[in-house]
């Protein structure tokens, strides 16, 4: 196994580096870091190729993290559970055309019986993307990056966005994304793609909310 391939770790070896305190986002991702410097001799490359243009994002806020690994252990439990397939999150590279889109979606899912687009990255159409949306980002999130997802026709498409306490799945009907879900402040959505999957929001958002009241 070359250096590259050692970089992409389970969902499972995650969720053991994070060890007792599952909400820690910042902590998970500073041991996976090291771990990852330690074994490929290289840090993070936060760059993404976008519709041809090299584009390098700032790294998150505590915020966004704290409520991705929300998100990412709300799917991750309910995939590994059901043994649906893995999940996945940024950064790692989904290459949907080499040299045109190379993307690290803040959480992607591959079902089992689409395994073999996991290689060195993951070179291809994974089955659920989301993107956590930061206020500098809601452009290229909501517009641009939704554009290239629905090019390649993924399959499904979450947007979770923190300052208004949403989330919205989308999913790919006639070559377009169609709303599938949404809850806003209070509810639970839905997944078509991983089925059988629904989400409080409430368990996403729960510190904003308790700021609020």
């Amino acid at each position: 196994m070359n250096a590259d391939k050692k970089i992409i770790f389970s969902s499972a070896k995650i969720c053991a580096i994070c060890g007792e305190n599952p909400y820690s986002l910042y902590s998970v991702m500073l041991k996976y870091r090291m771990t990852v410097m330690q074994t490929t001799g290289r840090d993070f490359d936060l760059t993404e190729i976008i519709n041809g243009e090299e584009i390098m994002g700032p790294s998150p806020f505590i915020r966004h993290q704290d409520i991705a690994v929300k998100v990412f252990r709300q799917i991750d439990r309910f995939v590994e559970h059901n043994k649906l397939g893995f999940v996945y999150f940024s950064p790692l590279d989904v290459i949907f055309e080499e040299g045109e889109n190379r993307l690290q979606p803040d959480i992607l899912f591959i079902r089992k019986e689409n395994m073999s687009i996991i290689k060195d990255w993951v070179r291809g159409v994974p089955d659920m993307v989301c993107e956590i949306i930061s206020p500098g980002s809601y452009e290229m999130d909501t517009e641009v990056k939704k554009a290239i997802y629905e090019r390649y026709k993924v399959p499904e498409y979450w947007i979770v966005i923190p300052e208004l306490l949403t989330v919205e799945i989308l999913i790919i009907e006639n070559d377009r994304y169609k709303k599938h879900s949404f809850a806003e402040l209070e509810g639970v959505v839905t997944s078509k793609i991983i089925e059988g999957l629904k989400v409080n929001v409430k368990d996403i958002f729960d510190t904003e909310l308790h700021s609020i009241a």
